[in-house]
């Protein structure tokens, strides 16, 4: 028997709709370019079964008493925010779009009459250059650090938003992505094969930059790098992510929210020392980190809203 309208509305969290619409959305876009994207396909029928299990699960959760399932409910959507920037990776490099760092690069230069990465590489140190590496790595446990410490509050409706939120803002940088496909200064500005001789570190950064660029798709040792990268410069989802990350660490209080505020600006600063990002990049993700929290709640009570 199918799962009547109000029984749905009662076990989908906000977070769960937001993750089944995104998916839809992407599938729209497998559809209507489906000649131009490799694997469409798949891709759409990744989706469809995703949207489905994720309906079971949820129900599942609400309705039953198993732990396992109850905690793949609440942790679900880590490796999904992974697994969708992989997907966007493929849509976006099949649509083959121009990209946009010309345009970056130009307004970095028209804001700061140089470029901000050439100059700061001019004034950098291996013991700096190691220092903000290590943070910008700290990306993914910022956010992680936020999840499990308002998940050990017990406050399951405080979790709920966090989950929400920190979705939503994923979501809306893969959205800019398409929008405006770039690649950074380090391909764009500096030669990328040259980036452990032009801004080396101490013991750990090249190591780091190599677990950063498996995670971008791109190949170790590969001639051309930058045919492989992912185009997702613009806006800068390490700065509106982090952004997020405090806003909700002080928002509600957190013991952890000091430590994470001093790994998070550091983190925000590295993304231009180290070439990932152009400094208009930075100013993007501050832009869709406020207009994220400014619309969350409002998607948010909506749903829930339905939901009771």
């Amino acid at each position: 028997m199918l799962m009547g309208t109000s029984t749905l509305h009662r076990s989908l969290r906000p977070v769960d709709v937001l993750v089944i619409a995104f998916l839809l959305v992407l599938s729209l876009i497998d559809i209507v370019f489906f000649r131009r994207i490799s694997d469409a396909p798949m891709l759409i029928g990744v989706n469809v079964l995703s949207s489905i299990a994720l309906i079971a699960v949820s129900s599942s959760s609400e309705s039953g008493t198993s732990s396992l399932v109850k905690a793949v409910h609440n942790w679900y959507p880590v490796p999904t925010i992974f697994l969708v920037f992989k997907e966007m990776y493929i849509i976006i490099q099949s649509l083959a779009r121009p990209d946009c760092d010309p345009l970056l690069i130009a307004i970095d230069h028209a804001l700061f009459g140089t470029h901000p990465t050439v100059w700061l590489g001019a004034h950098s140190s291996p013991a700096v250059t190691e220092i903000l590496q290590v943070a910008y790595v700290s990306y993914y446990f910022i956010m992680l650090t936020v999840g499990i410490e308002t998940f050990r509050d017990q406050d399951r409706s405080k979790f709920s938003y966090v989950l929400f939120l920190i979705v939503y803002g994923f979501f809306l940088s893969y959205l800019g992505y398409v929008a405006f496909p770039a690649i950074g200064p380090r391909f764009t500005l500096h030669d990328f094969s040259q980036l452990n001789n032009e801004l080396p570190g101490v013991w750990l950064t090249n190591g780091l930059r190599d677990i950063i660029n498996a995670g971008e798709s791109i190949p170790p040792n590969v001639s051309n790098a930058a045919l492989y990268a992912q185009r997702d410069a613009f806006p800068s989802g390490h700065t509106e992510m982090t952004l997020i990350s405090l806003y909700l660490a002080f928002h509600y209080r957190l013991k952890s929210r000091w430590v994470l505020l001093v790994f998070g600006s550091l983190l925000i600063i590295s993304t231009v020392y180290l070439r990932y990002h152009y400094i208009i990049d930075v100013v993007g993700g501050i832009l869709f980190m406020l207009f994220a929290v400014w619309s969350a709640p409002i998607l948010f009570h909506w749903w829930e809203r339905k939901r009771s």
